[in-house]
C-alpha cells in the first residue's frame, strides 16, 4: 500500500516520531476500513499546510466543531490518496480552487481524539499532512469554520497551543531558514 510506504519513508526522516508513524502503520495494516469514516476506531485524515507565495504565512481555519484553530483537513471518506484528499480539503474549507503542491512527501502526521458528538463515539484521526502553496491569498470562510485566517507562522502560538500546530510551525520555519 502506498501510504504505508510513504509513511516509513517518513518516518525514516523523522525517527524521533516512530512511535507515532508506527501506530499509524499498525492500523492502516489491521485495519481494511482505515479511509472510511464509518470505523469505529477511527480513520485516516488528510491536512494541508497551507502557505501563501513567500512562505510566511500559513492558512488557519477555526473549526466549527472542535473550536479551535488548525489547519485545513478533513475525512478521507474512502480515498486512498490522501495528499489528495488534503488537497480537496483545503479548497472545501477556503474556496482557494489553485494550489500547488510543495512536498509530494508526507509534511507531518498526528494521531488525535475526536470527541464524542451526536451518534458518532469518541474515536481517533490518524492524520496525514502536506504542504500546499495557495494561489491566492483570498479566501472564503466554509460553514464548517467559525473563521478563516493568515497567521503569520512566527505567531501561530497567538492562536494555539495545539502541540502538533506547534511541532509544525517549527518544521516549517526550519524549512524556511534552509
Amino acid at each position: 500500500m502506498r501510504l504505508i510506504a510513504e509513511l516509513q519513508h517518513y518516518r525514516d526522516r523523522h525517527p524521533d516520531e516512530a512511535a507515532t508513524v508506527d501506530r499509524m502503520i499498525d492500523f492502516v495494516r489491521r485495519e481494511p476500513c482505515c479511509f472510511d469514516r464509518a470505523t469505529v476506531e477511527g480513520h485516516i485524515t488528510g491536512s494541508a499546510w497551507v502557505v501563501n507565495a513567500d512562505g510566511r504565512h500559513v492558512l488557519l481555519t477555526h473549526h466549527r466543531k472542535l473550536n479551535r484553530w488548525l489547519q485545513l483537513g478533513g475525512h478521507a471518506d474512502g480515498d486512498a490518496d490522501v495528499l489528495r484528499v488534503a488537497q480537496t480539503e483545503a479548497v472545501e474549507e477556503s474556496g482557494i480552487a489553485e494550489f500547488s503542491v510543495v512536498l509530494d512527501s508526507i509534511f507531518d502526521v498526528d494521531i488525535h481524539p475526536i470527541p464524542a458528538r451526536g451518534a458518532d463515539p469518541e474515536h481517533l484521526h490518524y492524520d496525514v499532512r502536506y504542504v500546499l502553496r495557495a494561489g491566492t491569498t483570498e479566501y472564503v470562510v466554509s460553514e464548517e469554520s467559525h473563521d478563516v485566517a493568515w497567521v503569520a507562522v512566527e505567531a501561530i502560538h497567538d492562536y494555539t497551543t495545539e502541540p502538533s500546530m506547534l511541532r509544525m510551525a517549527a518544521k516549517w520555519k526550519s524549512m524556511l531558514d534552509q
